[in-house]
């Protein structure tokens, strides 16, 4: 049985600016291992955030396949690439995306509420998350009282609170100082070593991507792994 969580088969992604072609995926092929940290990186424009958003579901190629657990997305109904996408992929951004008239508590409970689930049931998921992530006395909080790291770690609850099978980061750190993303950094590591968390992280920084499992650096549409 393989351990690849994800595969990207030849994908291509193509843009049209008006008669201008734009190819900025040109055939990437790359597997994400189960349990595993992978990151991707390269130049800015080169087409990374445009692969985590191909792999997360939230765009099509416009040719080739991704295979999650070894379905073809491009035939499977929409209706489950949905699921999928709610319930199997946890998305953390580098500006965060937390509800600001929400508080700490409340932004992590979402994704369960959005699922009909119980608000008690989603409040202990809650607590144990920002537990773990280390805001347990900040929960009560809004995101406007919180730091920028403060904000990112109830981004990463969040992103956990479904127990999906990966989890994508599109420059987790970008928005950060130095000292706090190497924080966000250590945690997340911390959290594949001890939830068996499968990564994959988007980042131009080449020290983080040494201490992946596995680096792919994209270049003229392709990516490689190095």
């Amino acid at each position: 049985m393989s351990d690849a969580v994800l595969e990207c088969r030849q994908v291509v992604k193509t843009f049209y600016d008006g008669p201008r072609e734009l190819n900025i995926l040109r055939g990437v092929d790359l597997t994400i291992e189960a349990g595993k940290i992978h990151v991707i990186s390269g130049h800015s424009g080169a087409g990374k955030s445009t692969l985590l958003h191909i792999i997360g579901t939230l765009d099509q190629p416009t040719s080739g396949s991704v295979l999650f657990h070894g379905t073809d997305l491009a035939k499977t109904p929409g209706g489950a690439i949905n699921r999928i996408r709610n319930e199997e992929i946890g998305f953390v951004f580098q500006f965060y995306h937390l509800l600001p008239e929400f508080s700490a508590l409340e932004n992590v409970m979402m994704p369960g509420i959005c699922k009909g689930r119980g608000r008690g049931e989603c409040r202990l998921r809650a607590e144990e998350l920002l537990t773990k992530v280390g805001l347990a006395e900040r929960m009560t909080h809004k995101p406007g009282k919180l730091s920028g790291g403060e904000q990112q770690r109830v981004a990463i609850a969040r992103a956990l609170f479904n127990k999906p099978s990966v989890v994508l980061a599109d420059e987790p750190t970008g928005n950060l100082d130095e000292h706090t993303g190497a924080e966000i950094v250590d945690l997340l590591w911390s959290l594949n070593a001890s939830e068996n968390l499968t990564l994959i992280l988007v980042s131009h920084e080449l020290d983080l991507a040494r201490r992946a499992d596995t680096w792919f650096q994209l270049h003229d549409g392709l990516a490689t792994k190095q």
